[in-house]
């Protein structure tokens, strides 16, 4: 793609935004990516998760070691089931749902035909459930 990287991450910055694993993650991080992580976890920046936290199991909610300790995750089109879980709630910080206009029918088809939440804005915060 032709894309740059840095070989060292810069030293400080005033934000983190995380999209280093995706959904797909199958045991823990490891090499570089691990390394990433616990250093992400180690500044006192505020960190923003795309998706998910890396690290995260988005199906049972489990982090991995390392995980990031995400400030806030931003989701898209629906919340994955694990991003709700008790387990999740110190890894995920708040958590926002973004609208990638996915049309109304393909959640109506989903049996999703409740309140739609988009309706209002683009970016919705979600609460978590009680426990």
């Amino acid at each position: 793609m032709g894309v740059s990287f840095l070989e060292e991450p810069p030293g400080s910055t005033g934000l983190i935004v995380d999209a280093l694993i995706g959904y797909g993650l199958s045991g823990d991080p490891k090499g570089p990516s691990a390394e990433l992580v616990d250093r992400a976890n180690g500044t006192e920046a505020p960190t923003i998760s795309l998706d998910a936290p890396s690290g995260l199991d988005v199906t049972t909610g489990s982090p991995a070691n390392p995980c990031v300790q995400a400030t806030a995750t931003l989701t898209l089109a629906l919340p994955k089931r694990g991003l709700l879980t008790a387990e999740a709630r110190s890894v995920v910080g708040r958590l926002f749902l973004a609208d990638i206009s996915v049309p109304a029918a393909v959640y109506a088809r989903m049996g999703l035909g409740g309140p739609r939440p988009f309706e209002e804005w683009t970016l919705v915060e979600l609460d978590f459930p009680q426990a």
